[in-house]
């Protein structure tokens, strides 16, 4: 009997410990905090979206509004075609612009968007036009070598 007991609580063990890693990973993974019910699409063109994948954020002043849907490349363009889902719930002028921004120095990226002023309304299909790419680290380093290594007097 006691050889059952001890089997029994270490089976429930073992299912809540997998309970738990797979909370971790939902949270981890940023899943479990947007619910898609109602939603419109639209899209952005990015000259170079960095590290940023399908099921990122997109926030708007600190706030989750959407998740990204869709990265392919346009070949007509040869811009990387970005198709967002943004919450009915908030809806935003047709100048706001969207930028591929990092949380923290080497985190995970998501795309910004910052209202503009306009009064008519993105709708569902259209095209954010104003967009600012991903910063790339090793761009940054490399300018900064070549302008200290280009002054006068070095």
């Amino acid at each position: 009997m006691e050889r059952t007991t001890l089997d029994l609580w270490v089976g429930m063990f073992v299912v809540a410990g997998i309970g738990a890693l797979v909370m971790l990973a939902m949270k981890v993974g940023n899943l479990g905090t947007y619910n898609m019910s109602e939603s419109y699409q639209v899209q952005a063109y990015f000259s170079n979206i960095g590290g940023l994948k399908p099921k990122a954020s997109i926030k708007s002043a600190g706030v989750l509004v959407g998740r990204v849907i869709d990265i392919t490349l346009d070949t007509e363009k040869y811009e990387a075609k970005v198709v967002m889902s943004i919450d009915k719930r908030y809806q935003f002028p047709k100048d706001t612009f969207a930028s591929i921004l990092t949380s923290g120095l080497l985190g995970e990226q998501y795309i910004g968007l910052s209202a503009g002023g306009d009064t008519e309304t993105l709708k569902a299909g259209e095209v954010i036009k104003q967009t600012q790419s991903a910063t790339v680290l090793e761009d940054l380093i490399g300018k900064f070598i070549y302008n200290k290594a280009s002054e006068p007097g070095k």
